[in-house]
């Protein structure tokens, strides 16, 4: 029936209410956690950058080789079987066995319960290829072992993206997979693009060690720049300690040689590994490599055994800060190369923000017409009811704090469509109830009921359709499934509880008069 209790009535006015007052603090600034928050706008509306970055596995892949090598090695060293000249070409490692040995090695990495996984568990044996050359015996990764291994990257370079960024302070960004390799980056509003591409295209892999003069050191040598480009020097490849190690990094202003510095924590054993290191290196010079390139190489005047240290190299504050952020998110597994690019102005996100509030002016505009001429009375209550509606999806929208992109304002004008389509689907049914039926309560109330199943389903396979949007698609075309579905729901709401009580209210009043509509 149209009847609607005291107890309905007051929780549908508390609800639309709270709604609406959720949705106007877009609009005001409320001193209060609950009503402060605002719809975010997304990269097309207030602009932005957006950056598509792929991951280069190739250094990835060969440092797992290369400790896959020594695991090689030291496994079957303990099983007193003796493989010889095994080196790495390209991504496979070929070494060396005499016949009696060959099938036992291949049977250890074909056998998945063998026992070197238990010494290499990351990379099992169904994860590796291993081929009788001949001569030789060539061990690769197999085509899941390398899925394995960049997917793995692929999460890893995310975190860590994701703590560069939350660091610079970027609003609402979106950071999401792109099949195994590649990583998307929505920065909206973001001002200084240049900082973010600067920190997101550095490895940040830190290294200390020391310099030397000698050819003999005995985990080999390398000679490496300076980050001016032009000095350089020798530096052994034994590793001290690494950014793994790290504690904190902060920029600090060292007063007493009037220089901004990086002064750094490590962590027990770094600092363990620090203090044994600079006790018997005093003297030396120890360099601090960023990504293959050194920083500056201190001369040793002292231990230091705390844990604590800086880091010189003629920065601003600026730099200083970004190479202490690049140290607290942690190095990436491997480098990012930016393959696209895109950068919205905030004049054209206004353009789009304007663009878009015309064209639901117009639709708006267009249907309120329409809907009081065909109706009448009944065209206002609809009319009424579609504001409401908008409300209550906008303080939704508002609560849970979410972006709206172009797109999902044109998922908001197909919620006006939708939420009219219903009421003359309602009205519709109405008159042809009035045709058969005099008591015009009861046939409100039957048109009403009889169109129901036509709505819902219509909505449901809208729904069905968001649904899909929403897991399939990515970025606006989210946005545009997310305001069509939570406006299925708030048109269901304004439909069956809104309108249809002011109806009720009104019907009641002129129950008597012979043509309601």
């Amino acid at each position: 029936m149209l009847y609607f209790s005291k107890l309905r009535i007051i929780f549908i006015t508390l609800f639309t209410l709270l709604f609406i007052a959720i949705a106007s603090s877009n609009l005001f600034n409320i001193d209060d956690d609950f009503f402060d928050k605002k719809i975010n706008l997304g990269l097309d509306l207030q602009g932005g950058s957006y950056l598509l970055l792929e991951i280069d596995n190739t250094p990835v892949i060969e440092q797992k080789l290369q400790n896959l090598t020594t695991t090689i090695r030291n496994f079957f060293k303990d099983q007193n079987i003796k493989i010889n000249n095994i080196k790495i070409e390209g991504q496979n490692i070929f070494f060396n066995v005499d016949d009696q040995s060959k099938q036992i090695i291949i049977d250890t990495f074909t056998d998945e319960n063998s026992d070197i996984n238990p010494y290499y568990p990351r990379f099992k044996s169904h994860q590796l290829n291993i081929e009788d050359t001949g001569l030789n015996l060539k061990i690769n990764f197999s085509k899941q072992g390398l899925i394995a291994l960049k997917t793995s990257s692929q999460d890893q370079a995310i975190e860590i993206v994701r703590r560069r960024i939350d660091e610079v302070g970027t609003n609402e960004p979106n950071i999401l997979k792109r099949g195994n390799n590649r990583i998307l980056v929505e920065l909206p509003g973001l001002d200084d693009p240049m900082r973010v591409k600067s920190l997101l295209g550095k490895t940040a892999n830190l290294t200390f060690r020391f310099v030397t003069n000698s050819d003999n050191d005995s985990f080999g040598v390398e000679k490496l720049k300076y980050e001016d480009g032009i000095d350089e020097a020798v530096v052994s490849k034994r590793i001290i300690i690494s950014g793994d190690n790290l504690l904190d990094a902060q920029p600090q202003m060292d007063t007493q040689n009037n220089q901004t510095v990086v002064s750094f924590s490590l962590d027990r054993v770094g600092a363990k590994r620090f203090g044994k290191a600079t006790s018997t290196g005093i003297g030396k010079q120890l360099a601090i490599v960023l990504d293959g390139k050194i920083i500056s190489a201190p001369v040793i005047r002292d231990t230091i055994a705390s844990g604590n240290g800086q880091i010189s190299g003629g920065f601003t504050f600026q730099s200083a800060t970004d190479l202490a952020l690049l140290l607290r998110s942690g190095a990436l597994p491997a480098p990012l190369n930016i393959i696209e690019e895109r950068t919205v102005g905030p004049d054209l996100g206004q353009d789009s923000i304007d663009a878009g509030m015309i064209a639901l002016a117009i639709g708006f505009l267009l249907v309120i017409i329409f809907m009081f001429v065909k109706y009448k009375i009944f065209g206002l209550i609809t009319n009424l009811t579609l504001i409401i509606n908008l409300f209550i999806l906008l303080g939704i929208l508002t609560l849970f704090e979410a972006t709206l992109t172009l797109p999902g304002i044109a998922g908001i004008i197909l919620t006006v469509g939708m939420a009219v389509d219903a009421n003359v689907l309602i009205f519709e049914r109405i008159k042809e109830e009035l045709k058969d039926e005099k008591n015009n309560i009861l046939a409100f109330d039957s048109g009403y009921i009889k169109s129901r199943t036509a709505i819902i389903d219509a909505n449901i396979t809208t729904l069905l359709a968001a649904i899909i949007l929403f897991f399939m698609g990515s970025g606006p075309i989210k946005g545009f499934s997310v305001t069509l579905g939570i406006g299925i729901f708030t048109t269901l709401f304004s439909v069956y509880f809104i309108a249809r009580l002011f109806t009720s209210l009104y019907v009641s009043k002129n129950r008597n008069k012979e043509k309601l509509i």
